[in-house]
């Protein structure tokens, strides 16, 4: 197993790097496409959230994995491999298999314990399999993945420390209130009708909001959110406060309309531009509007080369961590003071909405900066400790089933040979006594496969749980010499294993 992760992520880089770097879905297969074709990958998957952009690959060559992974993320991102370098971080067989585990359980998310990511590791799995990308490691490797995050949400706590960013976020805009509170008889505006935006609905209609206003490009999408909404509201005796939630759908165009009545704003398009400019809200709420400019951000250090990757593989991206929280610090505008207005939430990746509209007079604006500077201050729960050692243990066990499964060709191989040899000699002894009957011959086929059978069995059991403890990969290598076994037999069980249409398939 030669596993190679090489990605960026929230605690890596600034907000203002992963929006530029963010993968669109018809880039996501470019990427995949193009990594296979490289010579050190194999095998290929990516897994492109909001907050994070992770390559997985199985490689041949450490080095040259890191080199040929580093320059694709460049080039189908957009951002400069110069200016990428400095935030990336590398993990190498065990230490990527425990970064996977990690990030399904959410401990590597911005709100630790959400459990959003569990579908995005899914649709990454998926894209991997339907492009033929993701072979017998990385099937294996996001097969378990899903079943060591199911089993962190099922056996522990973990639920208890982290809510859902579209949860987390409301609490930030109530600033200390209780949120139910806080939402109680106020105007919603949604924009977009994605997964996290009806996320975000659902969850302003539970919190107890009197009106939700559904906008999104495609006007079919919007009314559909409208009609869960409602049925959601029937089914459950409505909201918070006992009365169903009143939803209606509205065409984009009427967003600047609608901005004017709204007392929350929750946005997560696709869109690659601003959906709110801070000039549009500055007119909703009859305010003039200054252009601001940031002070310069920090010079981003020089590019990194990549060899130095490799000791990255041991201490992570402290320096790379370090220097995005400067960035953020440096460009992120003050808050507001005052009496909120109008509060907004930008769960978007690139952002919705202009940052400078959290300097207006009466505006509270919380984004997916904002929201990682505060989930970095949020008490861990006592349960994340019991998600950690879940985690190792089945980071181990995941690293002895792979080294198994290495031999398993070898060992198949070698049974393959012995019955061909038991086979050869039946049909000699055929040759030799032909007025043998067939229960004769049936009862001295039978014996010669048993004493076969007796004596491989102990050995080839050792050889599996020898070469399933670490640095068991010679194991395969000696059993080939020992029997003089024909390479070409091994990599055909290994074809047909990987060719199996039962395998990896949840």
């Amino acid at each position: 197993m030669s596993l190679l992760v090489v990605g960026l992520s929230h605690r890596s880089a600034p907000v203002s790097v992963l929006e530029r770097a963010s993968l669109a879905a018809d880039a996501q297969v470019k990427l995949l496409q193009d990594t296979l074709a490289a010579e050190p990958a194999a095998e290929a998957a990516v897994l492109a959230t909001c907050n994070r952009i992770e390559l997985y690959a199985d490689v041949d060559k450490f080095h040259a994995g890191v080199a040929e992974l580093s320059t694709l993320l460049a080039q189908h991102s957009g951002v400069g491999l110069d200016e990428l370098t400095p935030y990336l971080y590398v993990h190498y067989e065990d230490r990527a298999v425990h970064h996977l585990f990690s990030v399904a359980c959410g401990l590597d998310s911005m709100v630790v314990g959400e459990g959003q990511i569990l579908g995005q590791i899914k649709d990454a799995l998926a894209l991997g399999q339907e492009l033929h990308t993701a072979g017998r490691l990385l099937n294996d490797l996001f097969q378990q993945a899903l079943r060591v995050g199911k089993r962190a949400h099922s056996e522990t706590g973990i639920d208890r420390a982290g809510q859902s960013l579209v949860t987390f976020g409301l609490e930030q805009l109530a600033e200390g209130r209780d949120p139910a509170a806080w939402a109680k008889g106020k105007r919603a505006l949604v924009i977009g009708a994605g997964s996290m935006s009806s996320l975000a609905a659902a969850t302003l209609a539970r919190t107890g909001v009197a009106e939700i206003v559904v906008a999104n490009r495609t006007r079919a999408r919007a009314d559909r959110l409208v009609e869960i909404l409602s049925q959601a509201g029937s089914q459950s005796g409505g909201q918070a406060g006992g009365t169903p939630v009143a939803a209606h759908a509205v065409e984009m165009a009427s967003v600047s309309d609608e901005l004017t009545r709204a007392d929350v704003v929750v946005s997560c398009t696709g869109a690659t531009g601003l959906v709110l400019s801070a000039e549009a809200v500055a007119g909703a709420l009859g305010l003039d509007f200054a252009p601001h400019e940031a002070p310069a951000a920090p010079v981003a250090a020089p590019a990194v080369e990549l060899d130095q990757h490799a000791a990255w593989v041991e201490n992570g991206s402290a320096t790379a961590t370090a220097q995005a929280q400067a960035v953020r610090r440096a460009t992120v505008p003050a808050q507001s003071t005052g009496p909120v207005r109008l509060a907004l939430l930008d769960l978007a990746m690139p952002r919705d909405i202009d940052g400078d509209a959290a300097r207006l007079d009466g505006v509270r604006l919380v984004d997916i900066e904002s929201l990682a500077e505060a989930s970095a201050d949020a008490p861990m729960a006592a349960d994340v400790d019991q998600v950690r050692t879940i985690v190792a243990d089945e980071v181990a066990a995941f690293g002895a089933a792979q080294r198994a499964a290495h031999i398993t060709p070898t060992v198949v191989a070698l049974r393959t040979m012995a019955a061909g040899v038991v086979a050869g000699e039946i049909a000699r002894l055929d040759g030799r006594l032909p007025d043998l009957d067939e229960k004769q011959r049936a009862e001295i086929s039978q014996t010669v496969r048993r004493v076969v059978d007796k004596l491989l069995h102990a050995p080839t059991v050792r050889v599996k749980q020898l070469a399933s403890e670490p640095g068991g990969a010679g194991y395969a290598d000696a059993l080939r010499e020992l029997f003089d076994l024909d390479p070409q037999t091994v990599a055909a069980v290994s074809r047909a294993d990987l060719n199996d249409p039962n395998r990896g398939r949840s």
